[in-house]
């Protein structure tokens, strides 16, 4: 069974997260999609709530776990016996990072693949951050989220 870890802050989930998650879903048996808890972030949604949504809009895909976790990635692929790492890519900043965490992965277990996956190019502008100052500001969040989550988001602004 091919499993991999699609790992994330989710803060929130985006709508290119989610391309990513539903391609992983059709190259991989397993996609475990797991949630950064990052003591170092000071998050809008508490790691509770960012996987609550990740559950709600991945629902429809059957082979989709979501988790989350601490300390590091490798750690929490191995715990869930996957061995592939998915890296969802916007632009080639994005890969710079990207690259350097797949050989520093690699350096510590190398038994780990990482495979990055271009978002599809109408989510290549989207980031959590901006979907955030967007909110705080009271921007239209259409096609930017999944519309399951847009009252959420709005909730935490104190919109509507």
């Amino acid at each position: 069974m091919r499993i991999a870890v699609y790992p994330g802050s989710f803060d929130p989930v985006t709508n290119g997260h989610l391309d990513i998650i539903e391609r992983a879903s059709r190259v991989f048996d397993r996609v475990i999609v797991g949630v950064l808890n990052n003591s170092g972030k000071n998050p809008l949604f508490s790691i509770d709530e960012r996987v609550e949504m990740l559950k709600q809009v991945t629902e429809h895909i059957g082979n989709v776990e979501i988790d989350s976790f601490d300390g590091l990635l490798v750690d929490f692929a191995k715990m869930k016996n996957a061995s592939v790492i998915v890296k969802g890519l916007r632009t080639v900043m994005d890969f710079e990072y990207e690259f350097q965490m797949a050989l520093l992965n690699k350096a510590l277990n190398p038994e780990y693949e990482t495979m990055f996956m271009m978002t599809d190019s109408k989510y290549s502008y989207i980031s959590s951050s901006m979907v955030k100052e967007l909110a705080g500001f009271h921007g239209d969040l259409t096609g930017l989220v999944p519309a399951e989550i847009v009252h959420k988001i709005k909730q935490k602004y104190k919109i509507g």
